[in-house]
């Protein structure tokens, strides 16, 4: 297969202007501009069914829909801030083939009639932030940003902005308020960004994986862009594969493609002879499905890992090996989770500080089974009751894995005697 996304592996330099034109590239949006009404953009990316590659899978076409038209200006907001433990899709795409994700970007603006769109990547990305502001700058001296694009009445102007490396950001209404230059936390919804987004009015927030897409759906069209995938979720997807696995990084592949060929035949299966026991199919945020047949044989779609107890979300697939206790895992998770907690809402801020304390008993011995079931108790608290999902997210691995692995706490709790019933804790 092509890639699509990954088309710098197949294309030398595919991140130099030049060889990007040569390829076709802003044939699209020259296209666009020229011969469609933005609304025509719309209803083909709509046809294509390409849905949110950020976690969520919305419909893309249907959200640019949502857009408020009586109200301008219009802003589209890009969410680089890729801070997911396991996540690492984004960054090649915009380090290597930049120039199809500025098309994208560009295409989504003329779309839902925006004349400023805003890139915004976490703070650590601070050297691509320049890459990407040289390459935007080099759009503007070629006429492909500006005032009235080749000769129409449209222009469009790019912009870079960098956080300060917060988890949270990834929420797209923190997001909004980072960029706003306020505390990245998130806002209440409704209303949602497409009637009330950057500084008040409508916006489209997008992940970058999703926007690269874009030109190459304009290129060749929804019925090509449906060969790949399945009829719910088309396309191809950028998996990024980490963890027990002898051939981690990221591999574009059709939607529904299974655990099983993913790990075994493009990731070279499991190192040092060992079995595969889990599956984090979505990050840290995700849920652990036990890695049994049916597991394995489960096609990674919007629709099919649903059936084995996750979601696919970024599919940010971490494999797990035998020689993991599950106890450990989660309390890998819990530091991150309760690092990274905004503080706004009580459950998340909370919650995940207990459950970071729990785990970390229950890591070191100290524990009784009491505290294992106290435990799942906080994260049930926790769950659904979050100002937004990233609160939720926090408790995914933790009760996942009491639920599915229990015998590796009765190994933790069982076998070592507790040295102290006491938790140590310190202010959140």
């Amino acid at each position: 297969m092509n890639d699509i996304l990954l088309r710098h592996r197949q294309i030398p330099n595919l991140d130099q202007f030049p060889i990007y034109r040569q390829n076709g590239g802003f044939e699209a949006f020259k296209r666009a501009l020229t011969s469609m009404q933005p609304d025509e953009v719309t209803d083909l990316v709509k046809a294509s069914g390409l849905r949110g590659r950020g976690g969520a899978g919305f419909p893309t076409g249907m959200k640019w829909s949502f857009i408020d038209k009586n109200v301008f200006p219009h802003y589209v907001v890009v969410n680089a801030d890729e801070s997911e433990p396991g996540t690492f899709k984004d960054r090649e795409i915009m380090e290597s083939n930049p120039f199809q994700f500025l098309e994208g970007v560009m295409l989504c603006a003329y779309a839902v009639r925006a004349n400023e769109a805003y890139i915004y990547l976490r703070g650590e990305f601070w050297q691509l932030a320049a890459e990407l502001d040289k390459h935007i700058e080099y759009l503007e001296r070629e006429g492909l940003l500006g005032e009235k694009l080749f000769g129409t009445d449209y222009s469009l102007r790019l912009y870079t902005h960098l956080g300060a490396g917060a988890y949270i950001c990834g929420e797209e209404t923190a997001l909004l308020e980072s960029l706003e230059g306020k505390l990245g936390q998130p806002r209440l919804r409704p209303p949602f960004p497409p009637s009330f987004g950057l500084y008040g009015k409508p916006t489209i927030v997008n992940n970058v994986e999703t926007l690269a897409n874009v030109p190459m759906i304009l290129e060749k069209g929804a019925d090509w862009f449906r060969g790949f995938g399945t009829e719910k979720s088309p396309g191809t997807k950028v998996f990024s594969l980490s963890g027990n696995v002898a051939k981690p990084g990221n591999y574009e592949l059709p939607l529904g493609t299974t655990f099983r060929e993913l790990i075994f035949e493009h990731g070279g299966g499991i190192p040092n002879g060992r079995s595969i026991k889990a599956i984090m199919p979505a990050g840290a945020s995700s849920s652990l499905i036990v890695a049994d047949e049916k597991a394995l044989d489960t096609p990674m779609d919007y629709e099919s890992v649903p059936s084995v107890g996750a979601m696919l979300g970024s599919a940010s697939v971490i494999v797990v090996d035998d020689s993991v206790n599950m106890a450990w895992l989660i309390n890998k998770t819990m530091h991150f989770f309760q690092h990274e907690s905004c503080g706004k809402c009580t459950p998340c801020r909370e919650g995940t500080f207990w459950m970071r304390h729990l785990t970390e008993r229950i890591e070191h011995g100290q524990a009784r089974w009491e505290d294992v079931e106290l435990l799942n108790e906080v994260a049930s608290n926790v769950k659904g009751k979050c100002l937004c999902a990233l609160g939720d997210f926090s408790t995914e691995a933790v009760m996942s894995s009491i639920q599915r692995f229990r015998h590796d706490f009765e190994i933790k709790v069982l076998s070592e005697a507790p040295v102290s019933v006491d938790i140590k804790v310190s202010n959140p």
